[in-house]
């Protein structure tokens, strides 16, 4: 079965003033964790950035499961002005071991990503090369909330 991607951009509806995290935190939590629940049973995954005040989300699947998650997403009112990034089909899974995750990180960061190329999703390998594809700094900022990335201290 074919594995299908989607990645887009938007924007929070209320974050709060003064609160790095936006929506709160607990808020972000449960949207996320209602999110992974109906993600593990479409056998969807991904992750979702958040800068306090702009998302970045991720998501693949098989065809049918990404477009009923993806349909949620579009009518969520915890955000606006959602701009696809890109859509389309992967040769298998980058992120297979999240239904859903956010992660924090640094709006210059979601800005990078979000600017790169998206085109076929394709990986070259170095999130920090100034070739890197969007999907590279993707799984560089994933790589080091996870721990795994030893080059930043």
């Amino acid at each position: 079965m074919p594995i299908r991607a989607v990645v887009y951009i938007s924007e929070a509806s209320d974050p709060p003033m003064g609160d790095k995290l936006g929506l709160r935190a607990a808020k972000l939590d449960d949207l996320v964790d209602d999110a992974a629940r109906f993600n593990r049973d479409a056998g969807v995954s991904g992750v979702l950035l958040f800068d306090g005040e702009r998302f970045l989300q991720y998501l693949e699947g098989p065809s049918d499961g990404l477009d009923v998650a993806y349909s949620r997403v579009l009518g969520a009112s915890s955000h606006h002005h959602i701009l696809e990034l890109q859509r389309g089909t992967v040769a298998d899974r980058r992120l297979p071991f999240w239904p859903m995750k956010w992660l924090p990180v640094e709006p210059s960061e979601l800005t990078s990503t979000a600017l790169g190329d998206w085109v076929g999703f394709k990986v070259r390998g170095d999130g920090e090369a100034m070739n890197a594809t969007a999907m590279d700094r993707l799984l560089l900022l994933v790589s080091r909330s996870a721990g795994l990335d030893r080059s930043r201290g």
